[in-house]
């Protein structure tokens, strides 16, 4: 394949930690990272289980989805060995950091009102259990969001209008509003790292990252650039975590248990990661070590429903196909793994079981999958960059991670699942795919150098 596309660095935080080691620990290990989360009152859902950090306020703060897209940004660039103020696409799979939106919503105001007037009527203030960290009177909130109800820009653009100070007893806090919109976590993340270049952000669910990915490489195979900072994140908030409940998705017994016949469900957990895209011969240039090689990459879309899968896996298995012909092997032939969604869910495991079939109808059974969110949790939009990351560690260590939680097993799922875990093996080449809500499908295809 001509505009040969590798990676030459990355920067991971999930549950576990902070870099590869702590993949090793947990995903590779096929350690769970599910414990009843603090970070909010859990008391009005039916679980209070997610695979997120170790709670208290000073985590919490430090775990702001800025901070950590800041982390692994910086992380990945030193790995690559890239200097600020590098030439670089920033794209980016986010769907904003709401926590600081449900603070606003939830906080008390010097008159009790809620925080902005809609279409001239004050909106009551929804009872709290307890004090909100966050109480602004109303105009401070409005200066700080940066606009009102209406539209209109606020005039006050100063560096202190971006940053909420707490009003009460509590210690100061950072929290910014307007973090909420996806695009704002691009720039800041390329603003803050010196990287000058377009920046890109997608929102497309659960396939946000690894459609920030796909994009990268077809601009950089195409030739459009050298460079490309891709990344993604998601931390455990109530807004998302309240949506999955009411929608019955989430398991109630605290494990994930993917492709299993007594699977409930999925747990949400944190996750952000950034990887450095390069052109071969960009890298090859500057003497950059190549960690893998992203040779084939596809998506696909069947619009079947809004939530659930296409019963026969028909996208995943058209992204898979077309990320299998760029790589030059359409049967799979060479595939040695598959990192799978593996949601835990009722409709997803047994879709994508089927979907996998389709697409690699002569070796789908010889060929071994596991969903690693059975130790991380479901990332959301941070899933297809954490991992193509986890994937990449499967290649350079030559260890596939398990699929934690493993039971009995499910007529509808018959492959190998590699259950429970870790296997030793020598894999060149691996396959990692992704599915979203309204039948969105990625897949992209890494290869060992």
């Amino acid at each position: 394949m001509s505009g040969e596309v590798t990676v030459t660095g990355f920067g991971v935080r999930t549950a576990f930690g902070t870099g590869a080691d702590a993949l090793r620990r947990g995903v590779f290990a096929g350690v769970p990272s599910f414990a009843a989360t603090t970070r909010f009152d859990t008391g009005p859902y039916r679980t209070a289980m997610a695979g997120a950090a170790v709670d208290g306020p000073d985590a919490v703060e430090g775990w702001a989805l800025r901070l950590a897209l800041a982390e692994c940004g910086a992380e990945a660039l030193s790995m690559a060995g890239l200097a600020p103020g590098a030439e670089a696409a920033v794209l980016l799979g986010v769907a904003g950091d709401h926590t600081s939106v449900t603070r606003y919503w939830r906080g008390a105001g010097s008159d009790g009102r809620c925080g902005s007037d809609v279409a001239g009527r004050a909106v009551p203030r929804a009872p709290e259990k307890q004090p909100v960290r966050g109480a602004y009177t109303d105009r401070e909130r409005v200066a700080r969001a940066g606009t009102t109800a209406g539209g209109e820009r606020v005039t006050d653009a100063s560096p202190a209008a971006d940053t909420e100070r707490v009003t009460d007893a509590s210690p100061p806090v950072t929290q910014r509003v307007g973090d909420a919109v996806p695009a704002r976590l691009a720039e800041l993340l390329a603003g803050g790292l010196g990287l000058v270049g377009p920046r890109l952000t997608f929102t497309n669910a659960c396939v946000a990252s690894a459609a920030a990915i796909i994009h990268a490489c077809r601009l950089i195979s195409s030739g459009r650039i050298d460079v490309a900072v891709c990344g993604g994140g998601y931390l455990v908030e109530e807004e998302t975590f309240g949506k999955f409940d009411s929608g019955r998705a989430l398991s109630r017994d605290g494990m994930v248990r993917p492709f299993s016949a007594d699977r409930s469900g999925l747990l949400l957990g944190d996750g952000v990661a950034v990887v450095v895209l390069e052109s071969a011969e960009h890298a090859r240039r500057r003497g950059a070590r190549p960690l893998a090689g992203v040779v084939g990459w596809g998506a696909a879309s069947d619009a079947h429903h809004i939530a659930q899968p296409h019963p026969e896996g028909a996208a995943l298995a058209r992204a898979a196909r077309q990320a299998m012909r760029l790589a030059g092997d359409p049967d799979g032939a060479a595939l040695d793994y598959v990192n799978a969604h593996g949601t835990g869910t009722k409709y997803n495991d047994g879709a994508e079981t089927r979907g996998l079939r389709a697409a690699f109808p002569k070796r789908a059974e010889s060929i071994p999958v596991s969903s690693t969110k059975s130790t991380t949790g479901h990332l959301l939009e941070a899933a297809g960059v954490v991992e193509f990351v986890i994937t990449m560690l499967a290649l350079t260590d030559g260890v596939l991670p398990p699929t934690a939680g493993f039971t009995a097993p499910d007529p509808e799922c018959d492959l190998d699942y590699v259950p429970n875990e870790p296997r030793r093996t020598d894999p060149r080449r691996a396959l990692t795919v992704n599915a979203a809500f309204g039948g969105a499908n990625t897949a992209l295809v890494l290869e060992r150098p």
